[in-house]
């Protein structure tokens, strides 16, 4: 009998039993991604979703949808993620189901981020960038195991994939590898309030967002 289990009850533990996803030790940004400064009026911009942020961060505990509507959105526009060929998707329209022998895993994602090209270029869509949302009271790193797991789906089509835990002022990006085992990095903390990492998670979130060319010319 097949077994089913809610991604969201996952523990790291967990994810490492079912998914054979081990941890290798966490680099630098700079491995991977190549980042550009920012222009004066995407500083600006930025500055603004970090004000807007503190207003209700300074209020009380901010929800994990206002989360989603304060700093993830804005963020991703700013960063190019709103721009085609990429195109997002949000969580009541994507099931994510992982099967490993008799045990079925299965979760929504809050925002995932795809490559979809042109029909006479490729039908394959790449995942370009996994997002899971915590409210601002819950440390960010609670949501990995369901990152990974949702990330993990990925790797069927495609070598590696960007995943993101957040809480809207702290934010820890992932990096999943396919391999025998699958592996899986956490890179580190930048945060929205923070001036100069703000500008860091902002560099990021816009190299990460650029892989959808490369991966266009692989297809």
């Amino acid at each position: 009998m097949t077994q089913d289990i809610d991604a969201s009850r996952l523990s790291l533990n967990d994810v490492r039993r079912l998914l054979k996803l081990e941890r290798q030790p966490g680099g630098s940004f700079d491995e991977f991604l190549s980042v550009e400064p920012l222009t004066d009026f995407e500083q600006q911009q930025l500055l603004e979703i970090s004000n807007d942020f503190c207003r209700y961060l300074e209020v009380g505990k901010v929800s994990e949808e206002l989360v989603k509507f304060l700093s993830l959105s804005p963020l991703m526009r700013l960063t190019g993620f709103f721009k085609v060929p990429v195109v997002l998707t949000m969580e009541d329209s994507i099931p994510i189901e992982v099967e490993d022998k008799d045990t079925l895993i299965k979760g929504r994602l809050d925002i995932l981020a795809v490559n979809q090209p042109n029909s006479e270029i490729a039908t394959t869509q790449f995942w370009i960038l996994v997002v899971e949302a915590k409210n601002s009271a819950i440390a960010p790193l609670t949501g990995l195991p369901q990152l990974l797991t949702y990330a993990y789906k990925s790797l069927q089509q495609q070598s590696s994939v960007w995943g993101l835990t957040t809480n809207g002022e702290s934010y820890r990006f992932v990096r999943v590898t396919r391999g025998n085992p699958c592996t899986y990095q956490i890179l580190p903390e930048v945060n929205l309030i923070d001036r100069e990492r703000s500008i860091l998670l902002a560099q990021v979130l816009k190299a990460i967002c650029k892989l959808q060319n490369v991966q266009l010319q692989l297809a």
